[in-house]
């Protein structure tokens, strides 16, 4: 069962799928899926938007490319800001759970 992302995590699982390599929209949302074992799921409506803010942010560059069977796609690479804006957004996330696992221990 998919569940829906805390606000604010979409960008940086974006963000962390590209730093493996450059890839279409459509695989980024197909890899976050996989890798969570579907307890994660990405649609467009949420998926396309967040690309555009990378994008705008200078975070992810774009290009057109072709997919593994052969389409024209367009083909998302995350910059170095894009990776010092994910190692930023990977410390206040462990930060952050850390302080909810604090308090669900202590109720």
């Amino acid at each position: 069962m998919a569940r829906e992302l805390l606000p604010g995590t979409l960008d940086m699982l974006i963000l962390k799928t590209l730093t493996r390599a450059p890839n279409h929209g459509y695989g980024i949302a197909r890899y976050i899926e996989r890798v969570s074992d579907d307890a994660l799921s990405i649609g467009e409506g949420s998926l396309y938007p967040a690309l555009q803010r990378l994008i705008i942010a200078k975070w992810v560059t774009v290009e057109w490319g072709t997919s593994e069977t052969g389409r024209r796609v367009r083909l998302y690479t995350i910059t170095r800001a894009g990776r010092q804006q994910l190692a930023s957004e990977e410390r206040e996330f462990r930060l952050t759970i850390a302080g909810i696992a604090r308090v669900m221990e202590g109720a």
